[in-house]
């Protein structure tokens, strides 16, 4: 399998994920959205622990984070000031998992989420 990412010159480079993702493969992966149980009120922790359980569930299915071709990322309370806590916890996941992959990726504030205690949610397709 392989995914290309692609930032196509008429479009906005942006340095947290790629615009577009170019997927060969056999196989589609969709994972269920992930959260932290047990992390406490951290949104950095919480993030890092969605993008580890995110990687367990692709390798059960063979894969890793590099099939990963997008990723969308619900955030409780949705403000631009919980920016730094976001990217810390995704560099904190990936170098857990080892992967530098930025594919393309929505972020959706929302107003909660199944319970009080979870601030984020992740949930990726990917192509194996």
């Amino acid at each position: 399998m392989t995914v290309t990412l692609v930032n196509p010159p008429e479009l906005p480079e942006i340095d947290v994920y790629h615009q577009v993702s170019i997927a060969s493969g056999t196989k589609l992966v969709f994972v269920a959205g992930q959260v932290a149980w047990e992390t406490g009120p951290d949104l950095a922790a919480q993030v890092e622990q969605c993008y580890v359980n995110v990687g367990a569930a692709l390798a059960a299915a063979g894969g890793s984070f590099d099939d990963v071709v997008k990723l969308i990322c619900y955030v409780v309370d949705w403000t631009p000031d919980k920016m730094p806590a976001l990217l810390d916890g995704i560099a904190r996941g990936s170098a857990k998992l080892g992967t530098t992959a930025k594919p393309p990726a929505t972020l959706i504030g929302v107003a909660a989420l199944d319970v009080p205690e979870h601030l984020v949610e992740v949930e990726v397709t990917a192509v194996r």
